[in-house]
């Protein structure tokens, strides 16, 4: 199949479009590094001719509420008529697990909008929501980080290995579409603060975490909010799996 990944250079995407690949699929990489921009829809119409699926892991700015709404509502529609211009048979969505159940935020707002955009659209459909990435931990600290300390939300999340998304993603496109597909996650509940805690120690940096509600969350999201449904599809690696790939490896 030829599959086109829309945000095929960060994390997520370079990892499903080596997935695809490995399968044996055309793969369109669709980012500006490509000459592809899905924000003011530069390229698209090229990047998406012959293409029978488009998965879309593309991420926007995220500070601004009005600004990351928008952003995702262009980047969406963009590509959704691009699609249908091109006889696009499937679109994938990567969302996020609780995305309706969290006011206040900005991406998730701007997620929000990119899930209604997509249901109500032009290509037929699967929406996939995953819970937060093994590595979100240590990237919210480092969002806050000042002068070696870092206030960070003590969130209860089930977290996923990045590949193991990527693997579903891959699975997921080359199938008819699904419509709002079960929530995906990892194998066990972790706190956000534990888990940033270890994957700095791992990484041999030297961070003070303040667990707060007054940083970058606050308690709308505590509980359960950020866990998946009953009935959610497990990915098979465990944090502390993952976290034995964060250790430098020992050179000559």
């Amino acid at each position: 199949m030829r599959i086109a990944v829309a945000g095929a250079t960060g994390n997520i995407g370079a990892l499903t479009v080596a997935r695809l690949e490995r399968d044996g699929h055309d793969v369109v990489r669709v980012s500006r590094a490509q000459g592809v921009d899905v924000f003011t829809g530069a390229g698209l119409d090229q990047a998406l001719t012959g293409v029978d699926a488009v998965v879309d892991v593309t991420n926007g700015p995220a500070t601004d509420h009005a600004e990351t709404v928008a952003w995702f509502g262009t980047a969406t529609r963009n590509l959704l008529a691009a699609e249908h211009r091109a006889g696009v048979r499937h679109h994938v969505l990567l969302s996020i697990v609780g995305v309706d159940r969290v006011e206040g935020n900005a991406h998730y707002a701007g997620k929000r909008e990119q899930e209604r955009l997509v249901e109500a659209g032009p290509v037929p459909w699967t929406i996939v929501p995953a819970t937060q990435f093994h590595d979100f931990a240590a990237m919210v600290a480092s969002w806050t980080e000042r002068d070696g300390v870092a206030p960070i939300a003590p969130l209860l999340v089930q977290p996923i290995a990045p590949a193991d998304v990527a693997d579903v993603l891959a699975e997921i496109a080359v199938g008819e579409p699904q419509g709002r597909y079960t929530d995906v996650a990892g194998p066990e509940p972790q706190d956000l603060v534990d888990m940033a805690r270890r994957t700095n120690e791992a990484r041999g940096h030297q961070v003070k975490l303040v667990p707060t509600w007054s940083a970058i969350f606050d308690p709308a999201m505590a509980g359960p909010v950020l866990l998946p449904s009953e009935g959610a599809r497990i990915a098979p690696t465990t944090f502390d799996e993952w976290l034995e790939g964060q250790r430098p490896t020992s050179g000559a």
